[in-house]
């Protein structure tokens, strides 16, 4: 059984961004099991975080960008490749500029930052998405599909109409082995026509001949090229920086001609819309070589079972449940939540009570989702114990956790807790009515 990763320790890597040309500090520090990886943005008020997921992919002209609110940031790709080349689930990237640092065009620089942070394994088992049929994408030529497979194969065709570049293949089993030797250092390219062209659009102005293969008109740097297949390579890298958007890493055989960032994330929300289809995440194999399924709930799927409404809804997602016995929500802490204009507004602390309404709600998605209480209300009839360890505030992500102690036909009992960055901030047990 393979278990999930993160770093051992905080570390950090400077540089300029390739297309905004900012200098960027970025740090990257350890984070909990099953918390993924977010960017926070510690140049903005708030300290906004955005989770690296496919829900939050804004723009795709020659990079990938992330958002929520006012929080963006730019060409993540090289960053989420290394990350997904490295095997590591749980990180907290923060980033002082709207854009990574380019650095040498590659995915190698921050592989060998995390390496020297400590790559180590955390006590929860990994999911796995299992490509169980073939799913297609096809546009003017350009082709995305993803087969069946054991393991992560990716097969690129790259073929572009330049009279320097000729068409290129490659197909690699992802491993971390793999992917690093053959892989990671693949440096990002452009043509020289486009270049003026990129300029005008306000793009490239962090790019160099240091960071970036630039291709002539008639002729190709070959003597400079790191690989002989350098280019279909990095088209290889940057797929897979996008493919680990999908939140869950696959298995599966993924065959590419031409594509790029635009239909590599459309196959991505295609596989995502697959996943919360049949509610299934993850399987694994578990010590007693039994298959258990992790169910994950959107906020549509929420929606079906609580009541609740913005401005008052408060999970974001459910990412794992384990019968109906317990269960996992998320809840990210934005500085536009409604309640954060009047509650210490120089200061922003979410409200204990609403701490304690997160916990109620991930708890009434549990206890409602029982058969029995399917059509039924779950109203508080108390709150013992309730212990406030820690403020929360604008860019935290509360990892909602909730184990029911007793059930009976009209009241149920838990116990509850908040964690943010693997530390309580809050704890409850907490008493139902079902009406």
């Amino acid at each position: 059984m393979e278990m999930q990763k993160s770093i051992a320790r905080e570390i950090t890597y400077s540089g300029v961004g390739l297309h905004t040309g900012n200098e960027t500090i970025i740090n990257f520090k350890p984070a909990p099991p099953d918390s993924g990886v977010r960017f926070v943005r510690i140049d903005l008020e708030g300290k906004p975080s955005i989770q690296c997921d496919i829900d939050h992919v804004i723009d795709v002209a020659r990079g990938t960008t992330l958002g929520e609110g006012e929080a963006k940031v730019h060409t993540v790709e090289h960053v989420l490749a290394a990350i997904a080349g490295l095997s590591i689930d749980n990180l907290i990237v923060e980033i002082n500029a709207n854009e990574p640092p380019v650095v040498d065009g590659s995915a190698m620089p921050f592989i060998e930052t995390l390496s020297e942070a400590g790559v180590v394994t955390q006590d929860k088992p990994k999911s796995f998405f299992e490509i169980s049929e073939p799913i297609y994408l096809a546009h003017d030529g350009v082709m995305l599909a993803v087969f069946p497979h054991p393991g992560f194969h990716v097969s690129f065709t790259l073929n572009y109409d330049h009279p320097a570049l000729k068409s290129q293949f490659a197909s690699f089993e992802i491993t971390e082995d793999i992917f690093k030797k053959e892989i990671a250092q693949a440096r990002t390219f452009c043509f020289l026509q486009e270049v003026e062209s990129l300029q005008e659009q306000g793009l490239i102005k962090g790019g160099s001949l240091d960071n970036a293969v630039v291709i002539g008109d008639e002729s190709i740097p070959v003597d400079t090229l790191r690989y002989e297949t350098e280019f279909v390579r990095h088209k290889i890298l940057d797929l897979v920086g996008d493919f680990y958007l999908l939140g869950t890493p696959i298995k599966g055989h993924i065959v590419a001609i031409k594509s790029g960032h635009a239909l590599n994330v459309q196959m991505v929300r295609r596989l995502k819309r697959v996943m919360r289809k049949t509610k299934i995440a993850a399987i694994h194999t578990t010590h007693g070589n039994v298959l258990e399924e992790k169910k994950e709930m959107d906020i549509g799927d929420i929606q079906k079972i609580l009541p609740h409404r913005y401005p008052f809804l408060l999970v974001d997602k459910i990412v794992e449940t384990d019968g109906d016995k317990r269960i996992v929500g998320l809840k990210n802490i934005s500085l536009n939540e409604p309640f954060f204009e009047g509650h210490f507004p120089g200061r922003p602390v979410m409200p204990g009570v609403l701490i304690v309404e997160s916990m109620a709600q991930v708890a009434g998605v549990l206890l409602l989702s029982k058969p029995e209480n399917k059509g039924k209300f779950a109203y508080f009839i108390g709150i013992d114990g309730a212990r406030f360890r820690q403020p929360i505030v604008p860019g935290d992500q509360l990892r909602i956790e909730v184990v029911v102690e007793r059930v009976k036909s009209k009241t149920g009992k838990v116990k509850a807790k908040a964690v943010v960055n693997g530390k309580i901030a809050c704890e409850a047990d907490l008493m139902f009515a079902f009406v």
